[in-house]
């Protein structure tokens, strides 16, 4: 008979639909740089959290890096109970307005999410949002107690994802913890990586502020590997260093012409417009290119925010341009779908050959090649193989390259006793990030290479449990 019940109760949440997510027109947001998904109303979520069948054996929660307890935050949002509903996903997440953003749901929780299987998942980062959206635009964001000091410090380089989740959650068990961050701004890839059209770099400043109510200690301008190293910060007392310092060094293809000038890596070119803000010019005096036929080669979600920032910077004609199909695409289906609405041009199946460029050493265009897919290659991908005789060249009088990113070298090179792999990200014993150098741990993009912001946070995450039960030995 109960199983009779419950299949009845799921049969009435299906048929409620999944709530859509408000949106700026495509014709409007083009031209500016306010937050494209507009938010869930609390009608719409407590909708959508009703949807939730609230199963006895969630396979959301083991799809997230993070072990959100999901189903429990979503009952306290259909029951109207918004500022408890943040709280509760605070015990575990302490970013979520951030992974309400930008998280991949679709390949975590919501793939998960058993409402799948036959229909439509639950909008589970839609909800995440909105209610750590919902605690911050009330005034209501509450500050747990955390354990009693322990006397004991941990230094995070980093204030990225993978820094800024280790760092709370080693501070609620009593740890002094010290981030340290390169850069004037805390967020890392988050503040200057990720355009404010798709997370806006006031969210990342109050979930970097709560993190400083808590306790952690940030110093920003401090590189460590230049201003101190690793050795200087165990000298100074710290009983374990975790190495969150990212894989932010460009990657370029190496074709003639790279050396003109209108040619960028995505690492500046969106530097300079996210964190030093020369999309409000002048406003802020940063300098960039405008650029009236801009050119982005790559088609992970880098590229996407790129080309939609050269929309939004005044481009006429911007184009993706990548090697193989759509489908091949590492971007989040979002976000291919949004450059697409907002009229972004794709090249598919195109690969650069060589930029061209004027007499005053100004690229104009690039030199490319038609593609066809052939045989898987090591990353389980087919493979892109060239078509003779398909040569064309594409106008462009601005190139952002978007192909990935490397491991700094820095921290590596000041750190006796660290081990890096043969592309120089640092080598690490298992799933907690154990180094090769005694109380050292490292997580996040230097050790997997470009990744997601919750897979650094889940780094970040397994790391804590292993430094906590390192520095409890001690």
């Amino acid at each position: 008979m109960e199983t009779d019940v419950t299949t009845d109760r799921k049969e009435k949440k299906e048929k409620i639909p999944r709530q859509p997510m408000p949106e700026q027109p495509p014709v409007e947001r083009v031209r500016n740089f306010a937050e494209v998904p507009l938010g869930y109303t609390e009608a719409a979520a407590i909708l959508e959290a009703r949807r939730c069948i609230q199963c006895k054996k969630p396979g959301c929660i083991a799809g997230c890096p993070v072990e959100v307890q999901i189903p429990a935050f979503i009952r306290l949002i259909a029951e109207g109970k918004f500022v408890e509903a943040a709280r509760k996903l605070k015990e575990d997440n302490s970013l979520p307005a951030v992974c309400g953003r930008v998280c991949p749901q679709e390949d975590q929780c919501e793939k998960s999410c058993i409402l799948g299987k036959k229909g439509e998942p639950v909008a589970i980062g839609r909800l995440e949002r909105f209610a750590a959206d919902d605690e911050r635009q009330k005034g209501e964001i509450f500050i747990p107690a955390t354990a009693a000091s322990n006397g004991k410090r941990v230094a995070v380089v980093g204030s990225g994802p993978s820094g800024l989740t280790i760092a709370g959650d080693l501070i609620k068990l009593g740890y002094g913890v010290t981030v340290f961050e390169a850069l004037h701004k805390a967020g890392g890839v988050l503040v200057y990586g990720i355009p404010e059209f798709r997370l806006p770099k006031a969210i990342v400043e109050a979930e970097v502020a709560y993190l400083e109510k808590l306790g952690v200690r940030i110093e920003r301008n401090a590189v460590i590997g230049r201003l101190k190293t690793v050795d200087d910060l165990f000298a100074e007392g710290y009983g374990a260093v975790y190495l969150a310092v990212g894989a932010g060094a460009p990657v370029f293809m190496n074709i003639p012409g790279e050396n003109l000038s209108g040619i960028y890596s995505a690492n500046e070119y969106l530097t300079r417009s996210n964190l030093m803000k020369a999309y409000r010019f002048p406003e802020y005096d940063t300098p960039i290119v405008r650029g009236k036929k801009v050119a982005v080669i790559g088609g992970g979600n880098v590229a996407m925010d790129s080309v939609r920032t050269a929309l939004r910077l005044g481009a006429e004609e911007a184009t993706i341009v990548y090697r193989r199909t759509e489908l091949e695409m590492p971007a989040r289906k979002e976000e291919v779908h949004h450059a697409q609405e907002e009229g972004v041009r794709f090249e598919l199946l195109t690969a650069p050959l060589e930029y061209l460029g004027d007499e005053q050493g100004w690229v104009t265009g690039m030199r490319c090649q038609r593609m066809e897919l052939g045989e898987p290659d090591a990353s389980g991908r087919r493979s892109p193989v060239p078509i003779p005789g398909s040569e064309f060249v594409l106008a462009a009088d601005t190139v952002v390259v978007a192909v990935g990113t490397t491991a700094n070298p820095i921290v590596p090179a000041t750190t006796p006793g660290l081990e890096t792999n043969r592309r120089g990200y640092i080598a690490v014993k298992g799933e907690d990030g154990e180094t090769t150098r005694p109380g050292v741990w490292a997580g996040g993009d230097i050790v997997t290479g470009s990744a997601t912001v919750i897979l650094a946070m889940g780094a970040g995450k397994q790391a804590a449990r292993a430094i906590h039960a390192f520095l409890s030995k001690a």
